[in-house]
């Protein structure tokens, strides 16, 4: 049946710009998610409101239930069940929130935060242990953000660092770090898909872990991204609405909007014991860390080809990282849960704790869900596809590593997701390369992922965004708002750089072009920086 959606493919484009467009004037995600998703409903279904409404129905339910698979004859291919994936994020979600809460009625938090702060001088101090933790904490950028976010944020609370801050400090080392490293999720995920992409275009002599290595040098956002974020925890470099935030965290001592809701993610409100000791945190959290890996390589392990033999890599690329992450959260849970019964805190406190740190967690949830459920929307628009066959065959090869970075970061920024980005763009970005410069080939996938974790890093419906914000416990759109000028500040110097290596084929010349222009303006906005906003 002919549909608006096949006479006028550009209308796919709509409901993710209605959305984006909403979130930036009303700051109301969810009414702006739940606007995006309502718009690409109509469109799927030609405007027909029964199949609308039924459709919005099965969409909603299939973030938590995947439906039964048939053939054609009627015999069962697939039993249905729970969608795992979702389900255990949101699991997690609800039992990392009820840890933070038990650690905070031991006294464990508020402990690590008093003896940190003996050890810790400056904010300075502060915000360099939450940058430099993402080269410790790197295996999954949903990991990182919340674990680090529950490390970090009882000192740099005590400094008086905005949550706004902190939420960049997690979302731009979060996923520019696992993009750069084979031994993480997104490592791991990214050389299944490039391998298979090598082996289509005859480039067997190079093995996809090689491959990966050498595209680390290419994927310029990525590292200019973390070169930025070191650059601004060290220097107090303040841009754009994050001045506002810095200087009432300073000077007011209010860490976030006090005129919206405490953000979710917050710490629960209840006292907490005077006997609480540092280990009560540090411990949990180590036991968060090592189990969680421990559970990446065992699931990943156990699906993997048993004649392949043993390896982290391979076991990495099949994990099951969401079910690791709540075993690893259950364990140190529990771990938690024995510092708090030491304390000789009561049952009902101790229940009413973990009630309240789970409920923070919610308002978090929620908007989750809605984005996956736009996500998927917009999957069905294929948005993604129809940006792609814009400009697939439009420039000269020397324009375009810059074009696929453009394009990717474009239909992140769209969609909200990096790994569906790189499962639409990588294969285009392939096609591209071998029709026109095989030996674009690498920089051009690189390209994609550089993009990718740019449009993450700029759109309010980034499912990694809003795990920062939960991370940091700050108002998701004052991250979103926040961040967005020193994730254009990385974006733009990252065009520069794949413009000089477009048209000199010089990574070294690239690299060094933008590592100057980013030091230069480091050096700017160090001598620009308001008196007494200095780390």
């Amino acid at each position: 049946m002919q549909t608006l959606l096949t006479t006028y493919p550009a209308l796919s484009l709509l409901p993710p710009l209605l959305a984006l467009g909403m979130a930036l004037i009303t700051r109301k995600v969810i009414l702006s998610l739940a606007g995006g998703i309502i718009l690409g409903a109509l469109l799927v279904n030609n405007f027909v409101p029964g199949e609308t409404a039924q459709y919005i129905f099965d969409t909603a339910l299939a973030l938590v239930w995947e439906s039964a698979e048939y053939d054609a004859a009627g015999n069962l291919l697939e039993a249905g069940g729970l969608e795992l994936w979702n389900v255990e994020i949101i699991i997690f979600l609800l039992v990392l929130g009820a840890m933070t809460s038990i650690m905070t009625l031991s006294g464990a938090t508020h402990a690590f935060a008093e003896k940190a702060k003996q050890r810790l001088t400056k904010r300075r101090d502060a915000t360099l242990l939450t940058a430099l933790l993402s080269f410790v904490v790197f295996v999954d950028d949903y990991f990182h953000s919340l674990a680090v976010g529950s490390v970090t944020r009882p000192v740099t609370d005590q400094f008086k660092v905005s949550r706004a801050k902190l939420a960049y400090l997690l979302d731009s080392t979060a996923a520019p770090m696992c993009v750069l490293m084979p031994l993480s999720s997104w490592g791991a995920y990214i050389i299944a898909l490039v391998g298979g992409l090598l082996v289509t275009h005859g480039m067997t002599e190079m093995a996809p872990l090689t491959a990966f290595v050498a595209m680390i040098p290419f994927n310029f956002y990525a590292l200019f991204a973390l070169m930025l974020a070191l650059a601004v925890a060290y220097f107090n470099i303040n841009l754009g609405g994050m001045k506002v935030h810095e200087e009432r965290a300073q000077t007011q001592g209010l860490l976030f909007d006090p005129a919206k809701p405490e953000p979710a993610g917050a710490s629960a409100e209840f006292e907490h014991s005077p006997n609480g000791h540092a280990m009560g945190l540090i411990l949990p959290i180590l036991v968060l860390i090592l189990s969680t890996f421990a559970c990446f390589v065992i699931t990943g392990h156990m699906a993997s080809e048993p004649e392949a033999g043993f390896s982290i890599l391979a076991s990495l690329e099949n994990t099951d990282v969401t079910r690791s992450l709540v075993i690893g959260a259950v364990l140190a849970t529990v771990v938690a849960l024995g510092f708090t019964v030491a304390q000789g805190e009561s049952a009902g406190r101790i229940g009413h704790a973990t009630l309240l740190g789970a409920k923070s967690m919610l308002p978090a949830i929620l908007i989750l869900l809605f984005a996956w459920g736009i996500g998927s929307v917009i999957g069905d628009l294929e948005t993604g596809k129809f940006l792609a066959t814009m400009v697939e065959d439009t420039l000269s090869p020397s324009l375009l590593p810059l074009l696929v970075f453009i394009l990717a970061g474009i239909m992140a920024f769209s969609t909200g997701t990096s790994w569906g980005t790189f499962g639409i763009m990588l294969p285009i970005a392939a096609d591209m390369a071998a029709g026109t410069d095989i030996s674009l080939m690498l920089p051009m996938l690189s390209a994609v992922l550089a993009g990718a974790v740019f449009g993450d890093h700029a759109s309010p419906i980034s499912d990694t965004s809003i795990l920062s914000s939960t991370g940091a416990a700050c108002d998701h759109m004052d991250h979103v708002n926040t961040q967005l000028p020193y994730a254009l500040l990385a974006g733009g110097i990252s065009v520069v750089s794949y413009l000089v290596y477009g048209f000199t084929g010089s990574v070294i010349l690239a690299l060094g072009l933008g590592l100057a222009i980013l030091a230069a303006l480091v050096i700017k906005g160090c001598q620009n920086a308001p008196v007494g906003q200095s780390a």
